[in-house]
């Protein structure tokens, strides 16, 4: 751990930097983390305590993105650990798809309840693993907290069972219901621990499935202390096993076994994941990348636009699947907007403190880094401007860098067309609202976009022409995200399926079709004149139903 005096210092100032918080500590290890506590966490990893096997998994130790320093030893799993963990859910999950609706959801609302009051361990524990800042962590709270109590109470309306009218009405009595997948495996990243490891398990529960869940090598504790809650809300043990290691084994072990995979990560992954799904006939829900545009049209608020911009651009230092990455302005209000924009990113402070001094955390990995550079250093060699930012800041942390805008970004460069999945944003100015919508939907992600200006109609219909699975107007991206009742997912290179909403529970579920047939058959009797006779009949049933309109 270094100390403030053992610090590199800080890299000279252009007029492009960004602020350190003054009071920035070192992001030592919590210290309510004990060893003791991390060796209970370890315990619910589904790992065959003698091990010995042929693919057999050294323990996973992470280095914290504060300092670097090793975080904790988990247990790594092999192959037959997770065909163990998935034969044990399967046979716990018959009785607790049993368990009343009424039951499951009091489980987990007081999960729900125990978050809420335990919600500072969780936060620590966030951004020690990730090195996100204190504010991006709580909205991981926020978010989980909110699918819990939304699926608790809606769940019975989402999977009532639904009369559906038959073939003949009054003859023919019809309900669809839902029945669940049964075992669930949730493939979930680092960028998100909480929210993507558990927002993701929730539904998937309430719905009588059973759960496996793959923890990222990187922010495994956040999931297994997320585990322990559950257990003392209620849940049983065999119920939601979790598993850890590298993909490649662990990863395409559980893709082999279960009976649904929910999928949040990179595309090249996804589609791996989701060929792997359908040799086995086995459905996938994706969540993948993305390449996110924002456009202010010349009537919007400017001070406001670049706000929502850099709020969006750079929550949780732009490691967020729906972060914005492409700034679209309108030739009128560019030069205007880009001094706004400039402006608010440079007054962010970056800081790795467990509270709440910091705007801006650390990248997560030495990995993250360097793409990050390699994406900014590029542009600059080939011709773009560095606005604000563009350094790493070796003075807070080692993976620190700060919010950067570009401007002057052309096609032949990677950051105009490739994820960052960092504090990036690049700007572009347009002169209407077609070229606008041409612009946003280039390439082939489509998860989320963002459009501000005053006239909503305006908006409305440029909403209507950008190929996203969410478009926020007048807002960056938490009002599309954070309405839990709204399905959230991507189109093309962005994924498959949708969290949230009534799609983000019944994706568990196989939809069975139960119809009653009353008083008269169906069919007719054998021979010629029946079959005749039946024929005559029904076409008559048929003309009267069309005559009263009742089909």
């Amino acid at each position: 751990m270094t100390t403030e005096q053992d610090r590199t210092p800080a890299p000279a100032d252009d007029g492009t930097a960004v602020q350190a918080d003054a009071a920035t500590p070192d992001g030592a290890r919590p210290a309510w983390v004990t060893d003791e506590l991390i060796a209970r966490w370890c315990g619910w990893v589904a790992r065959d305590a003698t091990g010995g096997g042929p693919d057999e998994v050294a323990p996973l130790t992470a280095a914290a993105p504060f300092d670097l320093a090793p975080i904790a030893a988990v247990p790594g799993c092999a192959t037959q650990d997770v065909t163990r963990a998935v034969d044990g859910a399967r046979a716990a999950r018959p009785a607790w798809a049993r368990m009343p609706l009424r039951r499951r959801a009091e489980v987990v609302l007081a999960f729900h309840d125990l978050l809420l009051e335990r919600q500072d361990q969780v936060l620590d524990l966030i951004q020690w693993e990730t090195g996100k800042a204190r504010y991006h962590a709580w909205q991981e709270v926020a978010q989980v907290a909110t699918i819990a109590r939304h699926y608790a109470r809606r769940a019975r309306h989402y999977l009532a069972p639904r009369q559906v009218r038959g073939m003949l009405p009054g003859l023919t009595k019809v309900k669809e219901v839902r029945v669940p997948k049964g075992v669930v495996g949730v493939i979930s990243p680092w960028n998100y621990p909480l929210y993507l490891g558990a927002g993701d398990v929730l539904p998937a529960l309430l719905a009588g499935n059973a759960v496996v869940s793959k923890a990222d090598p990187q922010t495994p504790l956040t999931l297994l202390w997320t585990r322990t809650l559950m257990a003392e809300a209620g849940l049983p043990d065999e119920v939601w096993r979790i598993v850890t290691g590298p993909g490649d084994v662990v990863g395409t072990a559980l893709v082999d076994s279960v009976d649904f995979v929910c999928f949040t990560g990179s595309t090249a992954t996804g589609r791996t994941v989701a060929e792997r799904a359908a040799r086995r006939l086995v459905g996938a829900s994706l969540e993948l990348g993305g390449k996110n545009p924002l456009i202010v049209r010349e009537d919007a608020d400017l001070a406001a636009a670049a706000a929502g911009t850099v709020a969006a651009a750079f929550a949780n230092t732009g490691q967020m699947c729906i972060h914005i990455e492409r700034v679209h302005v309108h030739e009128k209000v560019y030069d205007a907007f880009r001094d706004e924009l400039v402006r608010a990113t440079r007054e962010l402070r970056l800081g790795r403190s467990y509270d709440y001094a910091a705007d801006i955390g650390s990248l997560t990995s030495a990995a993250r880094l360097a793409a990050v550079q390699e994406h900014v250093d590029g542009a600059v060699a080939k011709g773009a401007t560095v606005l604000a930012g563009g350094r790493a800041r070796p003075d807070i942390g080692p993976l620190f860098y700060e919010p950067t805008v570009l401007e002057g970004v052309t096609d032949e460069m990677a950051v105009c067309g490739e994820e960052t999945f960092g504090p990036v944003v690049s700007l572009y100015a347009y002169a209407t609202d077609s070229e606008a919508v041409d612009a946003a939907n280039r390439g082939n992600y489509g998860l989320s976009a963002s459009i501000w200006s005053k006239d909503t109609r305006a908006a409305d219909r440029m909403a209507a022409r950008i190929r996203a699975g969410a478009v926020n107007i007048n807002d960056g991206a938490a009002a599309a995200a954070g309405s839990i009742e709204a399905g959230m997912g991507g189109m093309g290179d962005s994924g498959l399926g949708r969290r949230h909403g009534p799609e983000g529970i019944r994706k568990y579920t196989e939809s069975q079709t139960v119809a009653a047939q009353r008083l008269l058959p169906l069919g007719p009797k054998t021979g010629e004149s029946a079959v005749a006779n039946f024929v005559r009949r029904t076409n008559g049933q048929l003309a009267l139903l069309r005559r009263l309109r009742v089909r």
